[in-house]
């Protein structure tokens, strides 16, 4: 069998079982991390204690189950009023209020339907000038912020490749900022993959010429 042959088979099996490997893993890594909600309960009612042996993505129930019984008891009255008591008690704790304030307005802002971070794809140039990456635009400036400036800012979010779990949170200047098209989920992609996987091209109207920053 000749070179170039194997090298289109070596590539085409890479092609199968990259993508799927990858998937794998981190569904694994998912249902792991769920998993460990289980210890959560008391030892005589683990699964492994009830049937002898571990059930592997059991925690995924678990926790699927926890989370729908848990909003189905603070979207009444009384269920509002514990968790207001709950967190009047978090806020009393120096450090667990700040952390726990900031997770809670992160959640909120992310699964609130009428929430505007995280939903536009926008370009900024950096690391410097005439060099670009994409962001996420995660809210508007702060007043404070304005009045040194001069300037209307917004803030942005720019992840790194291939974690965009970790990344930048810049204030840029809302005249800097171009607006994309793009989905979240498409600039996601892009992120993920390292800019390998686009967005389909599509033909787009250029803004007016007055409002393309000099």
């Amino acid at each position: 069998m000749k070179v170039p042959a194997l090298r289109r088979y070596l590539a085409a099996g890479l092609l199968i079982w990259v993508p799927l490997g990858v998937t794998i893993l981190i569904i694994k890594f998912l249902v792991d991390v769920m998993d460990q909600t289980l210890l959560l309960l008391p030892v005589a009612v683990r699964p492994e204690t009830l049937l002898g042996h571990r059930i592997p993505g059991l925690g995924v129930v678990f926790t699927i189950v926890v989370v729908l019984v848990s909003g189905m008891i603070v979207t009444n009255l009384f269920g509002r009023q514990l968790l207001l008591w709950g967190e009047q008690l978090l806020n009393r704790i120096p450090l667990v209020r700040t952390i726990y304030t900031s997770a809670k307005k992160i959640t909120e802002t992310i699964f609130s339907g009428s929430g505007k971070s995280f939903r536009k794809v926008v370009m900024v140039e950096y690391p410097r000038r005439e060099m670009w990456t994409l962001a996420f635009m995660t809210g508007d400036g702060i007043g404070e912020v304005e009045a040194h400036t001069g300037e209307s800012m917004v803030h942005v979010f720019i992840p790194t490749t291939p974690n965009p779990t970790s990344g930048f949170v810049l204030m840029v200047p809302r005249k800097d900022v171009i607006e994309l098209s793009m989905s979240t989920d498409d600039g996601l992609r892009m992120i993920l993959s390292a800019g390998v996987v686009s967005p389909e091209n599509k033909k787009i109207a250029l803004p007016d010429a007055e409002t393309i920053r000099p």
